[in-house]
């Protein structure tokens, strides 16, 4: 009789956990999603920054400087500015590393914008200085505005 109740118990126990197992599988998963497109959103967030604050720094040209901070997400892998080959060019691209692979986060700006933001890849906030020059140091025959990070 004793045997009868504890079998009984475990039978629905076990019941119980196969159906709750996948329920947990699903909200790990979902967990996993949300966190990756929150990392695409705040890259967004801090390139369209950057870019808007180099886009005003290039419209008032040389000497104009600004400094301004960005939260780096995690996930972030590299950011370039200009173009992924280190010429001077209208985008900023954050390179998020997500569950499904490598995304590009782009920002666009209207002046040449040129600099190395790529040793900023771990999670955090950081200082940025974006300055017009009138000689590009990566291509000295065009003005550019150039972003580099506060050391």
């Amino acid at each position: 009789m004793k045997a009868q109740s504890s079998f009984e118990l475990l039978i629905t126990l076990s019941f119980g956990l196969a159906v709750l197992l996948p329920i947990v599988v699903i909200a790990f998963m979902q967990i996993a999603s949300s966190s990756s497109s929150l990392s695409a959103i705040e890259s967004q967030q801090a390139a369209s920054k950057i870019a808007s604050v180099a886009s005003f720094v290039g419209s008032e040209g040389p000497p104009a400087k600004q400094v301004i901070q960005i939260q780096v997400p995690p996930g972030v892998q590299y950011i370039y500015v200009g173009s992924q080959s280190g010429a001077p060019g209208h985008l900023i691209i954050f390179m998020v590393r997500s569950s499904t692979g490598y995304s590009s986060v782009t920002a666009y700006t209207p002046v040449n914008v040129s600099g190395n933001l790529g040793g900023i890849s771990s999670t955090g906030t950081y200082l940025v200085n974006i300055t017009a020059l009138g000689s590009c140091p990566t291509s000295p025959n065009m003005p550019c505005v150039y972003i580099t990070p506060l050391t």
